[in-house]
């Protein structure tokens, strides 16, 4: 039999069976996993037509791309993952990006959940803002191509595994529960 779970849903607490994924959880989480990822290769990749409206064009790529793709899916399937647990376990934690130049990743949840657009208000959730959002990445004045204090929810400066690790051992040792 799966254990049940506690889960805070505002003014009550409820129990939920541990175990798979129900279809419609499943399906939304999926959802997310591909905006986010959609996101984050637009952001290394795209100069404009952010929603491709027409035919990709050369005038739509970047001419100097900063970023690695290769770890943003990973890294957007540990947040979509880690929400879910965060949510329904009630966690307290965090979550300390080590791979370098995985700010995309980290940009597009903040933009996907509003707070980017609360911090930057011209970065409208609308496709005018998606232009602006791509734009600023990896740019001067813009966004790092890191995780980076300009990031909402970023605690740290760098994207190398060393300055992550150092952040995580901080946090144990302020936490020690």
């Amino acid at each position: 039999m799966a254990r049940a779970l506690k889960r805070s849903t505002g003014d009550e607490t409820e129990f939920a069976p541990a175990g798979p994924l129900s279809p419609g959880e499943l399906r939304r989480m999926h959802a997310y996993w591909r905006a986010a990822n959609y996101l984050s290769v637009g952001q290394i990749y795209l100069l404009d037509n952010p929603l491709l409206r027409e035919p990709l064009k050369r005038e739509h790529i970047k001419p100097r791309l900063l970023g690695h793709w290769g770890t943003s899916p990973g890294l957007n399937m540990l947040c979509v993952h880690l929400n879910r647990v965060i949510k329904r376990d009630d966690l307290d934690m965090i979550y300390i990006i080590g791979p370098g130049h995985g700010g995309p990743s980290l940009v597009a949840h903040a933009y996907l959940e509003g707070t980017y657009t609360e911090v930057y208000p011209n970065i409208s959730q609308d496709e005018e803002g998606m232009k602006r959002l791509f734009k600023r990445f990896s740019f001067p004045g813009g966004i790092p191509s890191h995780v980076a204090p300009e990031t909402p929810g970023s605690i740290h400066e760098g994207g190398e595994l060393g300055y992550a690790l150092s952040h995580a051992y901080g946090a144990a040792f302020d936490n020690p529960t």
